[in-house]
């Protein structure tokens, strides 16, 4: 009604407030955890300390991993949404996609979840309480696995469908490969240790070896000797050796079979590292060593070159750093030179530590595997930048070309044109 005033809202906090508030929930929660897990393991002997903190960390890194991935391909389309890159259209998305907080909010609750699990792994082992310690990575990946299967419309459906359906065609690739088809397939690839440890955790679900150190045996059915090791390792270069052949038989472009030439190196550097704990030490020292070595080098220059020359093409890469909106990012990235020279530089150090990440005869530093991981997860997050942008270019380069000559030229309209006089 006319003249009569509506009363504001009062008492709302802002969002800003709000958003400090739960950054201060979140350091408690992290601080609290830390807390009672630091105090679990120190509870324990000594003899046992270390085992069972590393099995605590074999059933829960796999997963902070994931992660950290999800939080990572959030801040990817925040700056996709940014510069003129448009990556919807390039991974042909429906509208009803995940937009970047979305995912920062599926990566916050599992940054949440994984954590509280595994200090309550910890305190009630530590407190005596084997059989509900045991109990509480179980049902850790029974609810990621019910939630990622669920078919009811809940925690984004057409998301989880969309993803489930991709993987199922990088698994077999009876069809033609698409964009999203290889790209994920490539992300795989830098998780490969991701899939070996959430192998070795299942397979100790299964033979009921949890909150036990009877898998810390080598020649357990879940021990570092197992033959399923390097069988998951290798599996996502499979995939992409795969996909690379059924490219081939539809485009019979040659870079397709170069391209799977490259993933198909990565198999020597898995199987030789492998055959540490199945040959005689002399054997390894002498023969075999030297060729993971070779194998190694091989792999990771075939691959910077790879990542270099044509996934990354950085001749024409120029429109990720041109965001709709100038600011802070802007000025500091668009036309430094030094960006450049920072992208060749950390990729090629990254990449040789493939080598590292990939040999299973070099897991007994826990830690040190999982920062390199976790440096791979940072080196394939810059990756995304610019093969996402190298593909956008492309499209746009083949579509102003077709549009060009869709256009009638200027001696195409005058001869079709019946009022000029001769």
């Amino acid at each position: 009604m006319k003249g009569v005033s509506v009363p504001a809202v009062v008492g709302m906090p802002s969002p800003l407030f709000l958003w400090r508030f739960k950054a201060i929930l979140f350091l408690l929660w992290g601080f609290c955890c830390c807390k009672i897990g630091w105090d679990s393991v120190m509870r324990m002997s000594a003899d046992l300390r270390d085992l069972f903190l590393y099995e605590a960390f074999l059933y829960y890194n796999p997963l902070l991993l994931v992660a950290l991935m999800i939080w990572l391909w959030g801040v990817n389309l925040w700056v996709f949404a940014q510069s003129s890159v448009n990556y919807v259209k390039v991974f042909d998305l429906a509208q009803t996609h995940l937009s970047h907080r979305e995912i920062w909010r599926s990566a916050a609750w599992l940054t949440l979840i994984v954590p509280t699990s595994m200090t309550a792994y910890l305190y009630l082992y530590s407190h005596g309480e084997v059989s509900l310690a045991a109990s509480q990575p179980v049902l850790l990946y029974a609810i990621l696995l019910i939630v990622l299967l669920s078919p009811f419309d809940m925690f984004y459906l057409s998301s989880r469908f969309y993803f489930l359906r991709t993987m199922l065609r990088i698994i077999l690739p009876l069809q033609a490969i698409t964009f999203p088809d290889f790209f994920l397939a490539d992300i795989f690839t830098s998780m490969s240790k991701v899939f070996s440890d959430l192998e070795r955790s299942v397979c100790r679900m299964v033979n009921r070896q949890v909150a036990t150190i009877a898998w810390f045996e080598a020649d357990s059915v879940c021990g570092s000797h197992s033959i399923a090791i390097p069988l998951v390792l290798v599996l996502p270069y499979l995939w992409r050796f795969f996909q690379c052949l059924r490219q081939y038989k539809d485009t019979k472009e040659k870079s397709c079979l170069l391209n799977a030439l490259k993933y198909s190196t990565a198999v020597p550097v898995i199987f030789l590292s492998a055959l540490k704990y199945h040959v005689f030490p002399e054997q390894w020292a002498s023969f075999y060593r030297p060729l993971w070595l070779v194998s190694g080098v091989i792999n990771s220059l075939y691959s910077f070159y790879w990542d270099i020359k044509r996934d990354w093409d950085l001749s024409i890469l120029t429109r990720i750093f041109m965001f709709k909106s100038p600011s802070t990012w802007t000025n500091l990235l668009y036309g430094r030179s030094w960006v450049y020279y920072w992208l060749l530089g950390s990729n090629l150090v990254l990449r040789c530590t493939w080598t590292y990440k990939l040999s299973s005869h070099l897991r007994h530093n826990y830690i040190t595997v999982f920062t390199i991981t976790a440096l791979e997860m940072l080196r394939r997050f810059q990756w995304v930048f610019f093969r996402v942008e190298n593909e956008w270019n492309k499209m746009t380069a083949k579509q102003n070309f077709e549009m060009s000559s869709d256009m009638p030229s200027e001696a195409d309209r005058l001869l079709e044109s019946n009022s000029h006089t001769v």
